[in-house]
């Protein structure tokens, strides 16, 4: 591990130990500091940061100390001015139902009224998803905004139901509206290997400063180190295991075609040996006309 102890975060060097792409930093990082998870609101929902005047996190985690079923899943939940309620996660780990996922996760919080509210008084909701990977191959996008839409006017169906995907592998699809909002920026951050890579994103604006500088806060933090670890080799473990199927899905489809191919030459054969007995047959037959 190249965990190397400097003064401040301008004096570190080196390779970063633990990145944004760490969903328990993510976490972390956004939950310590509220100017970090203003500003990627602000990038993210194309906001003005005067707009925003309270931002509550509605499903906080003690730092550092075990997280139990209730907490393992680390996407941060967000009351964005009494308003509108946010999730956001990050998602480094492709999966096969992820579109389902996600919605799931978005349904979930725009199920937001309280006892003796009316449908009017519904919160606008929004499920952000950072992924590192591209949800849909054939129709690549770095920032994407998808909402319910009438498939044959094209209107939208309701405006308060909202899932965005920001995909960290088509950063160079960045428009010049996401560029306007630094969300190609941010997107760097995520990114960032290095302590020289994040130094020169932190000149940028003070919120990604603060993200740089809180990343490095916690990156010397033994207790956030240990369960960013944590977090990182359950996702070896798991692509071990997914490795392992693939493994024996590859040997059992490699029998299945030895299989298939034996079967084919028993049946080649059969059919042979058929037309054999036909053709015995038939001389048989002519045998016995000529005797008579």
């Amino acid at each position: 591990m190249n965990h190397i102890q400097t003064n401040t975060f301008q004096n570190a060097t080196g390779k970063i130990d633990y990145t944004l792409m760490n969903d328990y930093m993510f976490r972390a990082v956004l939950q310590e500091n509220r100017n970090v998870l203003k500003g990627l609101i602000c990038a993210l929902l194309h906001l003005s940061p005067e707009t925003i005047t309270s931002t509550i996190i509605l499903n906080p985690i003690e730092l550092g100390k075990a997280f139990d079923d209730k907490t393992f899943v680390l996407d941060v939940k967000v009351l964005l001015n009494d308003m509108n309620v946010i999730n956001i996660e990050m998602q480094v780990e492709k999966q096969k139902f992820w579109t389902n996922r996600s919605l799931f996760y978005l349904c979930g919080i725009f199920q937001n009224l309280e006892s003796g509210d009316d449908y009017s008084q519904i919160k606008p909701a929004y499920h952000i998803s950072i992924l590192d990977f591209s949800p849909f191959p054939d129709y690549p996008e770095f920032y994407a905004t998808n909402k319910m839409m009438n498939i044959k006017k094209h209107y939208i169906y309701n405006d308060n139901f909202t899932l965005n995907v920001l995909d960290l592998t088509q950063i160079h699809l960045a428009t010049e509206e996401d560029k306007a909002y630094k969300i190609d920026y941010w997107a760097k951050i995520f990114k960032a290997k290095t302590w020289e890579d994040l130094k020169m994103l932190a000149q940028k604006d003070n919120a990604i400063k603060e993200t740089c500088e809180t990343v490095y806060k916690f990156n010397q933090d033994d207790s956030v180190r240990y369960w960013c670890e944590m977090r990182e080799e359950g996702h070896r473990i798991l692509r071990t295991y997914e490795s392992l199927l693939k493994q024996s899905n590859d040997k059992l489809a490699e029998k299945d075609a030895e299989l298939a191919e034996k079967i084919s030459m028993i049946a080649e054969k059969e059919s042979a040996l058929a037309e054999k007995d036909s053709m015995i047959a038939a001389l048989q037959a002519q045998l016995k006309a000529y005797q008579k």
